[in-house]
């Protein structure tokens, strides 16, 4: 069989840095499209990933063990040029600029009939159950799996696969809600950033954004965001309800940490909704009996499916990209990318550039 020669940054265990390999990619064959990478997003679950578990709070996790065979390659933010096919993928034309939809599943679950491959249990997504984008190419199963990008910009485009489906598909959630009233965002990192120009672009209210970090926050308001506010300071629930203009009635928390979910079921007011994007980590402790007085929804929300991400591409395509800021850094940087991300300095995305 013929194969292509690359080179990818791979994690051989849990809890060691990524090397850089040389490598032999099997050409495509059946359904399958080999895309030479242009740019590839550094994500927080790629974190999650190399450490090998999310946090649950109180000293339990959620391991990785089951679901990761190494060496893997991680990256499932991907934007690329089709450079070869299987003989069943005819509608991959080599050459094409596409971003590639990393949330595969099994196609045989209930979940992935119904168009919810990304909450399949038996998932095959890019990056984490098979090679993902830290490369300078990326087989992908079925040529469905391709968007194309038009003239987008890869490397601001690549995030729209897991940053922007994530936010958009939570900004769904709220209905029309927010044709009327402001989201409440909790935080302004990659995520929150992109909540924010999305919600410019879709023409919805100016968020509040609720962030601890004093940079970040000034991102959030170049990016239109209406107030950001640090939620350490005394008066930071009343500084909240102000900016709000009424009554807290919807809150996306894109941090998922113990105390951005105590504040938010603090701040949220009767008929409101919280939607949970963030994966950081913790736990909380909740008085069951508010939920049903409040009446209250508490809702998760794991990235999107594949059509979202397919109205979101058209969404940008017709509108313009978020403003958000977006660093570039080369392929074998990415071990240092990712400890820049770990630190919390990074103020947007981090995208390699093979």
């Amino acid at each position: 069989m013929a194969s292509y020669r690359t080179q990818s940054i791979q994690l051989h265990n849990f809890g060691t840095p990524p090397t850089l390999t040389e490598h032999e990619v099997d050409a495509p064959t059946g359904s399958e499209v080999l895309v030479r990478v242009t740019a590839a997003g550094v994500c927080h679950s790629d974190l999650h990933l190399q450490d090998g578990y999310y946090d649950l709070g109180g000293g339990e996790h959620l391991s990785f063990e089951q679901r990761v065979t190494f060496p893997v390659t991680p990256g499932h933010e991907i934007s690329g040029v089709v450079v070869a096919r299987g003989e069943a993928a005819t509608d991959a034309t080599i050459g094409r600029n596409v971003l590639v939809c990393p949330w595969v599943g099994c196609g045989d679950c209930p979940r992935c009939a119904g168009g919810y491959e990304n909450l399949c249990t038996n998932s095959q997504f890019l990056g984490v159950n098979r090679d993902g984008g830290y490369a300078e190419h990326v087989l992908v199963p079925h040529s469905r799996y391709l968007i194309d990008l038009g003239d987008l910009d890869p490397a601001r485009a690549a995030p729209l696969t897991c940053s922007g489906l994530t936010t958009y598909s939570a900004i769904r959630k709220f209905g029309n809600d927010l044709d009327s009233m402001p989201l409440v965002i909790f935080g302004a990192g990659g995520l929150g950033l992109m909540a924010v120009g999305l919600l410019a672009i879709m023409g919805k209210t100016r968020p509040v954004v609720v962030e601890i970090d004093a940079e970040r926050r000034s991102a959030a308001l170049a990016a239109g965001a209406q107030a950001a506010i640090d939620p350490t300071e005394r008066n930071a629930d009343e500084q909240i309800r102000a900016a709000v203009g009424g009554p807290v009635l919807a809150i996306l928390d894109v941090v998922g940490a113990g105390a951005t979910f105590a504040q938010s079921y603090r701040l949220i007011e009767k008929g409101g909704r919280i939607v949970i994007a963030g994966l950081l980590g913790g736990d909380t402790r909740l008085q069951v009996p508010l939920i049903p007085m409040r009446s209250i929804s508490i809702q998760g929300s794991y990235v999107g499916t594949l059509d979202e991400l397919r109205e979101l591409v058209a969404l940008v395509r017709t509108h313009g990209l978020p403003d958000i800021p977006v660093h570039t850094r080369d392929l074998h940087e990415a071990a240092q990318a990712m400890e820049e991300l770990r630190s919390g300095s990074v103020v947007g995305r981090l995208v390699l550039a093979p």
